[in-house]
């Protein structure tokens, strides 16, 4: 280990950077950020053969000593390809709470996050913040999105998909399965999900947001079973028929936030929902339809 140069922190205190050997670092327990040896880990590697680790990593030290890495997991990957024997890193102490609101925030905003990634990431921060007390002036949802940008609905939804099995994840980031879909089947038990999984990997057919949804309403009901599951997923879909919306009108009830998909899902639950038709026998709805049947449930 060897000091490379001190470090002054806002609250005056001083720390070091220090080189760290790669066998004395660590993963962040629990990691749910994939590191792959891929084109970008190559030019990573290639960058620090030829001008070293530029950024420090973060890490904290461990008990059972050499040091947990909170920031800095690609970067030691790429040194480990590069040859290097240690990489620069900064060591502080901080509380369990604290290295995973860090660790999540240092990666949400990649490009190239999976949505399993994304799941879990954010109900880490979620339960970090809890612990925290952490309210401020808002909603704790808005706050965990804030870093990425992204509102406290959107990381619901992703909270309710870190729900999945791992399996079932797996078959979101191959995108055999919807985003939509996986949010439904976050709602059933392991048990029912694990017949979903078999079920979809005998027939290798997809599901529809329609499958879907019968799945999550029998599962909530208590009535669903292996055959009840097997008769709604190879079942005979119907043929799709699309329909064009200009986008003013569309904006009038979603914001940009909301995928291809929650759209469609939010007209077709709010058409049955609130769609009678007024008492002059008219094709007008009775009043504007309100798009938080499925979407708009906070969790707080």
């Amino acid at each position: 280990m060897i000091c490379l140069e001190s470090v002054e922190e806002n609250a005056g205190s001083e720390e070091q950077i220090i080189r760290v050997k790669l066998t004395e670092l660590h993963e962040f327990r629990n990691h749910p950020f994939r590191v792959l040896d891929d084109e970008k880990m190559e030019e990573t590697a290639d960058s620090i053969s030829k001008y070293g680790v530029l950024v420090p990593g973060i890490a904290r030290p461990r008990a059972e000593g050499g040091y947990e890495i909170i920031a800095g997991h690609r970067r030691k990957r790429g040194s480990e390809r590069a040859g290097k024997e240690d990489m620069p890193v900064i060591v502080r102490n901080y509380t369990d709470d604290e290295v995973t609101i860090i660790m999540v925030d240092s990666n949400i905003q990649r490009e190239d996050i999976l949505p399993s990634e994304k799941a879990k990431a954010y109900a880490m921060k979620y339960e970090a913040m809890k612990h925290q007390g952490r309210k401020g002036n808002g909603n704790t949802l808005d706050e965990v999105g804030e870093a990425a940008g992204e509102s406290g609905k959107t990381v619901q939804r992703y909270i309710w998909l870190a729900r999945l099995s791992d399996e079932l994840l797996e078959l979101v980031d191959r995108k055999k399965i919807g985003l939509v879909q996986g949010i439904d089947i976050s709602f059933l038990s392991e048990e029912a999900q694990q017949w979903v999984l078999v079920i979809l990997e005998e027939s290798g057919t997809g599901i529809s947001t329609a499958q879907s949804a019968k799945l999550k309403e029998y599962g909530k009901s208590g009535e669903l079973t292996l055959t009840m599951v097997r008769l709604i997923l190879t079942q005979e879909k119907p043929k799709e028929r699309k329909v064009t919306i200009k986008s003013e009108k569309l904006s009038q009830f979603f914001s940009e936030e909301y995928s291809n998909e929650e759209i469609e899902r939010g007209l077709s639950c709010n058409y049955w929902r609130n769609g009678r038709r007024n008492s002059k026998g008219g094709d007008k709805m009775d009043k504007q339809p309100r798009f938080d049947y499925y979407y708009g449930i906070e969790a707080e």
